[in-house]
């Protein structure tokens, strides 16, 4: 957890000092994979982060997050949704106009009884359609005490 907190704040530092930025919202769809797959059926999600140019091709910065895990029924047993706001440091990697890649790195709160969160990461690549819209893919995960709830995303992300 030390190693997480020093990165998140080498890349806040980063972003303190950059001159400009930009705010961007987004919103995916997902798959659950692994243990997420047994009790819950899909994944929406949404996010706001806010990232720094560091040079022309890459940018650092904060991000927020909330992630509903929607709960399958099982016999005549319904398993309720988990609930998720992550809290996380996110980079990206431009090598062109139309390709970006990066990954957020943080902690995920559990927002519902009994849902104590965990360690939060998730790498993405995406598509940019025109300045303002991107397609993305995604995988995240959510770990705590070796368990891990995770999925496969497709959303878009706005430029604002």
């Amino acid at each position: 957890m030390k190693k997480l907190l020093v990165v998140a704040m080498m890349a806040f530092g980063l972003a303190v000092n950059a001159q400009d930025g930009q705010f961007n919202i987004g919103a995916n769809v997902g798959i659950p994979t692994g243990d997420a797959s047994n009790a819950t059926s899909f994944t929406l999600s949404a996010e706001a982060n806010y990232l720094f140019n560091v040079s022309d091709q890459f940018k650092v910065g904060p991000s927020v997050s909330f992630v509903n895990y929607f709960g399958k029924t099982i016999g005549n047993v319904g398993i309720g949704d988990f609930q998720f706001l992550p809290v996380s440091a996110a980079a990206r990697f431009s090598p062109s106009d139309k390709f970006t890649f990066g990954g957020d790195l943080g902690y995920a709160v559990g927002m519902n009884t009994g849902n104590q969160g965990g360690f939060y990461y998730r790498p993405m690549i995406g598509y940019n359609v025109s300045e303002k819209l991107m397609v993305q893919a995604t995988y995240s995960g959510i770990t705590n005490d070796g368990a891990t709830m995770s999925n496969f995303g497709l959303g878009v992300m706005f430029a604002l």
